[in-house]
């Protein structure tokens, strides 16, 4: 492995993984795995208590990405506003797609999933797996919004919900 390509992620930057959210660069350091010398990053998501170690050389390819700026944010509560889109399709294909739009990392998919799987009061209860996908991405969404503004995930949190009720109104 070469070391001539500088990591453009350091240790305690916020970090985005398309499979598990939000967590924060513990360290690089360097493994021998199969005989082979890596130089990995050390990437913790505290919510979750779990470590990934992700090879440097490989980050950008496994979609590991910087945090959005506050302009993506902007237009993710701007997708949250709109109205949802929902195709007329099988419940199980849309899940499909509602779940990779969510492992994709991309903020804005996972605002048009949560916008999407939104349920007023007083519209009809959601599925076990409708929940459970809806409780994912408002996770991601809100645990993005949080570690961009500097702010806890309760209020990340309150802003999200305060922008989908203000479109049911």
């Amino acid at each position: 492995m070469s070391k001539s390509k500088t990591p453009e992620f350091r240790p305690d930057d916020y970090v985005v993984y398309p499979a598990h959210g939000v967590g924060q660069i513990v360290s690089i350091e360097e493994q021998e795995i199969a005989g082979l010398k890596l130089e990995l990053f050390v990437i913790s998501f505290e919510k979750d208590k779990m470590t990934l170690r992700v090879p440097t050389n490989k980050a950008t390819e496994a979609g590991l990405r910087s945090l959005s700026t506050p302009d993506v944010i902007s237009q993710a509560m701007a997708t949250l506003k709109g109205k949802a889109k929902v195709k007329r399709a099988m419940w199980s294909r849309r899940a499909q797609e509602y779940e990779q739009k969510i492992n994709s990392g991309d903020l804005i998919s996972i605002a048009e999933v949560v916008r999407d799987l939104h349920r007023a009061d007083d519209q009809r209860e959601q599925s076990y797996s409708e929940r459970q996908l809806y409780e994912a991405a408002l996770e991601r969404l809100t645990r993005e919004v949080a570690a961009v503004t500097g702010g806890d995930e309760v209020a990340a949190a309150k802003k999200v919900d305060d922008v989908l009720t203000s479109r049911a109104a």
